[in-house]
């Protein structure tokens, strides 16, 4: 049933025993699975895979061999994968693009796309109306529209979409990685404030000395291991534009790890809203709630949101307007309560800084910041890091 799975996982230096895959077939046969994709990712790997340093390889070839799509929260309908099969690409020139106009807000784009399920039943290319590939329709793929629903693509080409109806998984960021952190621990060390605290481990040379010759015999002095004291919590945006910052965010995540003993992090996409994650791999199943991460660290830590803040602004300033699910309340309203919270906050944006004013999304969370916004660069960084100081 599952052979190719089976094979390309082999391929893929995964070891897996025929008896393993035995097991996976058997629980399937079982209903264990219940005919939900997420269910059995999660029973194939326990089934699968042995070792966590073959999780990622695995993740790798369950998204090649099983590549399917899943409606947004609150929606029923499902797209056929006929209707977006690629056989084509839309190419435009600038002139060509000039000349598309988008429908004319969110409110609209989501009105007609319903109409557009209920109303469509075959596979359509090239079109401007309904749901396809290589047009210019504001649904489907492969084609292009200044502000539209990306359904069935695998990857970005445009940065127009305003939402995105497939569901993604991303790596967790690789604490590991020092090549190139030294100078952002530099840049980190000015936040510092050092406290001894914890259980007596060091020896204090100088009480040492002056206790042993009051005393006349040995007295070893201990004191408490001196730490930064400075409690510190980052928020990572992941996936979509920000892969291309994998690295540099990476090499942030390892030397903030060495440099601050209280560190927390969680990740988001695209923009804050009620929750976040640890685990990219587990992210549409196990959440944190963002009031929870308001309630649990206290005002005194130092916060640093990381992303690129580029998007569609329906995604900072609507209700609904997240890419991935319907958001109750406004991505800006959850930006602010956590500035209300936490009043040492920055947020690090590895867009250059003289291209900021070309995206509008940036220069709208940069006011919401209150211009505590600054590059992903070692100058971004030392200002960044002053600004959290005061």
């Amino acid at each position: 049933m599952f052979i190719d799975f089976f094979l390309k996982l082999r391929d893929a230096d995964v070891p897996v025993s025929l008896r393993e895959y035995l097991t996976l077939v058997e629980a399937v046969d079982q209903g264990l699975a219940n005919y939900d994709v997420e269910d059995f990712y999660y029973l194939s790997r326990s089934c699968l895979v042995k070792d966590e340093r073959n999780l990622d390889k695995f993740d790798q070839v369950f998204g090649h061999v099983f590549n399917g799509l899943e409606a947004p929260e609150g929606e029923a309908h499902e797209i056929p994968e006929e209707w977006l099969r690629k056989l084509a690409e839309k190419t435009l020139t600038d002139e060509e693009k000039a000349q598309i106009e988008a429908l004319g807000g969110w409110d609209k784009l989501m009105e007609t796309l319903k109409q557009r399920l209920e109303e469509q039943k075959k596979r359509h290319q090239g079109g401007s109306k309904w749901i396809g590939t290589a047009g210019t329709s504001p649904f489907g793929a492969y084609g292009y529209n200044p502000e539209g629903v990306r359904i069935g693509q695998d990857d970005n080409r445009n940065f127009s979409a305003v939402k995105v109806w497939d569901k993604r998984e991303f790596k967790n960021l690789d604490d590991s990685v020092e090549l190139g952190t030294r100078n952002i621990k530099m840049a980190l060390r000015k936040l510092r404030r050092f406290a001894r605290e914890g259980a007596a481990t060091e020896l204090d040379l100088d009480d040492t000395i002056r206790s042993t010759a009051k005393r006349g015999y040995l007295d070893i002095r201990m004191v408490p291991e001196r730490h930064n004291a400075v409690k510190l919590l980052i928020f990572f945006d992941v996936g979509g534009s920000m892969n291309p910052h994998v690295q540099v965010m990476e090499e942030l995540f390892s030397a903030a790890r060495a440099e601050f003993k209280h560190m927390e992090y969680f990740y988001f996409h695209n923009f804050l809203y009620e929750k976040v994650w640890k685990d990219n791999r587990r992210r549409h199943a196990d959440t944190t709630n963002t009031w929870e991460v308001l309630h649990t660290y206290p005002h005194d830590y130092k916060v640093m949101i990381i992303g690129d803040a580029s998007m569609s602004p329906y995604e900072i300033v609507y209700p609904g307007g997240s890419v991935e699910h319907w958001n109750e309340e406004a991505g800006a309203v959850w930006l602010e309560r956590i500035l209300r919270v936490y009043p040492h906050t920055v947020w690090l944006n590895p867009v250059k800084e003289a291209w900021w004013n070309n995206t509008q999304s940036i220069g709208m969370v940069h006011q919401i910041m209150a211009d505590r916004m600054y590059p992903l660069t070692l100058d971004g960084l030392d200002r960044a890091t002053k600004e959290l100081s005061r």
